[in-house]
């Protein structure tokens, strides 16, 4: 990107010096014509490259906004299973505490 703005502006620069030269030079005109559409050209490039990084950075926070929604989703899977687990055991425990009393009334 950098070097198609430094490009852009030597040839802006060589077109200036080359307006200022004495312009009934044939050989002249046509550098000019050529460094014209060489800029031209340049700026049809920029504008493409422009078009395509602002298209990737787009996608590029699309993505991490995804990234974002599915590492959340995954901390809530996380905690319902930690709740899960939890509720297991405390089920195991009213059981087995349960089975304990069955046991005592038994004997």
């Amino acid at each position: 990107m950098n070097s198609v703005i430094e490009k852009e502006k030597k040839l802006n620069l060589a077109l200036t010096k080359l307006k200022n030269l004495n312009l009934k030079n044939p050989d002249i005109k046509k550098n000019i014509e050529n460094l014209n559409i060489q800029k031209n050209q340049l700026e049809i490039e920029k504008q493409e490259l422009e078009e395509k990084y602002k298209i990737l950075y787009d996608d590029y926070h699309d993505l991490s906004k995804k990234l974002e929604d599915f590492q959340n989703q995954e901390k809530i899977e996380q905690k319902k299973q930690t709740e899960f687990t939890e509720k297991i055991d405390e089920l195991n425990q009213e059981t087995d505490s349960l089975l304990e009393e069955i046991d005592k009334w038994q004997t």
